[in-house]
């Protein structure tokens, strides 16, 4: 028992310094990252991050102007006639589920949070179509806290470099929170996902323009 809690003390150890090294490339080659979901104010970044879901940020980019233009706050999109809305949101994928998401959570902040978006992981969850991730984008982008969504890109990138290995997202959420250290959380969501996005990407990683590569451990790595 003893030998294992050393050995578990070690490598926590060893990635809590690949983490620090990993972050610190990435925040020099993106220093100024933030979500490239376009939004004013914490109801457009809550709105727009639950229609992100198996959708591009540039897809969901093109339908929010209109949508925010017709449903401004959270009253008139709680009000929303449910076929008008779903067809606005419509080239976003899961339109029909997506828009009782959008009118459920309209109607919650309207009823119980005095029209605003709450700060806090316990409240968000509660919102329909709000999971751990959409709050962690939230909580970090809106409210500036120290928190790491974890998205597609994340949790395959932290498994595959061995960063935070971990078989579902909470799992790696909190294996994230072990390692990265503090000065890094504020921005290490948004680093961790340019990352993921356009160079450890899903089908083919671009290893050989990968300035983290040294310190991958991702076993099929191309030259």
């Amino acid at each position: 028992m003893a030998r294992r809690r050393r050995t578990t003390s070690r490598t926590l150890l060893l990635r809590r310094r690949t983490a620090r090294r990993i972050l610190a490339v990435l925040a020099k080659q993106h220093p100024d990252a933030f979500t490239e979901l376009v939004f004013r104010n914490p109801f457009e970044l809550l709105v727009a991050t639950i229609l992100s879901a198996q959708c591009t940020d540039e897809r969901v980019n093109r339908v929010t102007p209109a949508l925010f233009k017709r449903f401004p706050d959270p009253n008139s999109l709680a009000l929303a006639d449910l076929d008008e809305l779903e067809k606005l949101i419509k080239t976003t994928g899961f339109f029909r589920s997506k828009a009782r998401s959008l009118m459920g959570t309209a109607a919650l902040l309207a009823k119980e949070h005095n029209g605003k978006v709450p700060a806090s992981m316990e409240s968000l969850v509660k919102l329909p179509g709000v999971g751990r991730k959409t709050a962690n984008v939230v909580l970090n982008t809106a409210f500036d806290q120290p928190t790491i969504a974890v998205d597609t890109h994340i949790f395959r990138l932290a498994n595959r470099t061995g960063l935070a290995p971990g078989r579902t997202p909470r799992e790696v959420e909190d294996k994230l929170g072990q390692v990265v250290p503090l000065s890094y959380k504020r921005h290490a969501h948004h680093w961790l996902i340019l990352h993921g996005r356009y160079v450890c990407k899903a089908r083919a990683p671009i290893c050989a323009n990968c300035i983290v590569r040294n310190l991958c451990g991702y076993e099929a790595k191309t030259n």
